[in-house]
C-alpha cells in the first residue's frame, strides 16, 4: 500500500516516493521515447505478467496518467497510431469447412475451447469469423481481453470475444453494493462478454446454453493464466431489437434491467442507440464481498 497516494490506477495506490522514482528514471533517460521508459518502468518495479512479458501497457497507461494530472513530465510523443475506428483493416473471411452440422449435442462429440489470444494463426481464424458472421462485426479491443474458439473436432462451431467490462454501469453496480473506491479498484474482476457467436450452419439444440454454461466456468481461470487476476462476475447487454436473451437466461444469467440507450456520450434527454438489457452471472459465491473489498 502506497503511503500519502496521489493516484489510484487500476487498483494501483500510487505514492509520492513512486512519483519522484518515476520523475528520476525519465530524468535518467532524456532521449527515451514513452515506450522505452515504460519497459524500464516494468523492469524496475517487476511489473511481469504470469507468462514473462512486461506489462509495458500497464506501465505506460500509468505514466500518461500521471503526465496528465501533472506529477510528471513526459517526453513528446514521437509516432502517433492510425485511428483505426476511421481505417481499419478488416480481418479477411477465413476458408473453413462450412459443411451444416444439424442434430443435438451428443452428434458433435466433444468440444473443446480453445483460448487463442496471442496465437496469431487461431486469431485470425476467430477475427475473420467474427467480422464476416457476427452483425456487430470484429472490433479491435483494447485493454485486457480474451478470444475463445470452441472446436468440435478441429472444426469451429463458436467464438467467444470477452473485454474488461465498463467502468461504470448503474443497474450492475446497484446490483453489487459497492462503494466507489471499491468500485474503482475491482472493476478489473467482471469481464464483459461483447460478442457470442454460434456459426450459421451450426443448428444443434441447446448448443448456445451448453456453451455459456462451459466457457463462465472456465473463464476466470483464462483470465488469470494471461493477465494473473480472477475474474468474479461476468457481464453482457443484449440488444432487445434482435434477441431476447434465451440462451442466457438458460444457462442462469440474472437479468437486471435495461439501459437507457443513451450511451456515455448522448445528450441525457432522449435515447440515441437501442436499448440493451443488461444481465450479468456471479462466477463465486462471494462475489459481493470480493467486489466490495477495499483491501
Amino acid at each position: 500500500m502506497a503511503m500519502d497516494p496521489v493516484l489510484t490506477y487500476r487498483g494501483r495506490e500510487i505514492g509520492r516516493a513512486d512519483v519522484a522514482f518515476i520523475r528520476e528514471l525519465v530524468a535518467a533517460h532524456p532521449e527515451a521515447s514513452r515506450r522505452a521508459l515504460s519497459y524500464e518502468l516494468c523492469e524496475a518495479w517487476g511489473w511481469v505478467q504470469p507468462n514473462g512479458t512486461m506489462s509495458d501497457m500497464l506501465c505506460r497507461g500509468l505514466m500518461l496518467a500521471l503526465h496528465r494530472a501533472g506529477h510528471i513530465e513526459l517526453p513528446p510523443v514521437r509516432r502517433t497510431p492510425p485511428n483505426n475506428a476511421i481505417a481499419r483493416r478488416r480481418p479477411p473471411p477465413v476458408d473453413v469447412d462450412r459443411t451444416p452440422l444439424v442434430g443435438v449435442l451428443a452428434d458433435l462429440g466433444p468440444l473443446e475451447l480453445r483460448q487463442v489470444r496471442r496465437s496469431a494463426q487461431q486469431e485470425a481464424i476467430f477475427d475473420g469469423l467474427v467480422e464476416e458472421h457476427h452483425y456487430l462485426g470484429y472490433q479491435r479491443p483494447v485493454g485486457e481481453h480474451l478470444k475463445v474458439l470452441v472446436y468440435a473436432a478441429e472444426r469451429p462451431v463458436a467464438c467467444f470475444a470477452w473485454s474488461s467490462s465498463l467502468p461504470r454501469l448503474k443497474l450492475r453496480d446497484r446490483f453489487i453494493g459497492w462503494s466507489e473506491s471499491a468500485r474503482a479498484r475491482n472493476v478489473q474482476l467482471i469481464a464483459y462478454n461483447n460478442r457470442f457467436l454460434i456459426l450459421p450452419w451450426v443448428r444443434v439444440r441447446h448448443l448456445a446454453t451448453h456453451l455459456l454454461g462451459r466457457m463462465t466456468r472456465e473463464l476466470s481461470q483464462h483470465w488469470q493464466e494471461l493477465y494473473g487476476h480472477p475474474i468474479y462476475l461476468a457481464e453482457t447487454y443484449v440488444d432487445r431489437t434482435r434477441f431476447a436473451g434465451t440462451c442466457y437466461r438458460a444457462a442462469n444469467w440474472i437479468h437486471l434491467g435495461h439501459t437507457a440507450g443513451r450511451g456515455s456520450h448522448a445528450p441525457k434527454t432522449r435515447a440515441t442507440r437501442p436499448r440493451k438489457d443488461v444481465l450479468v452471472l456471479p462466477l463465486v459465491r462471494r462475489f459481493r464481498e470480493l467486489l466490495g473489498s477495499e483491501a
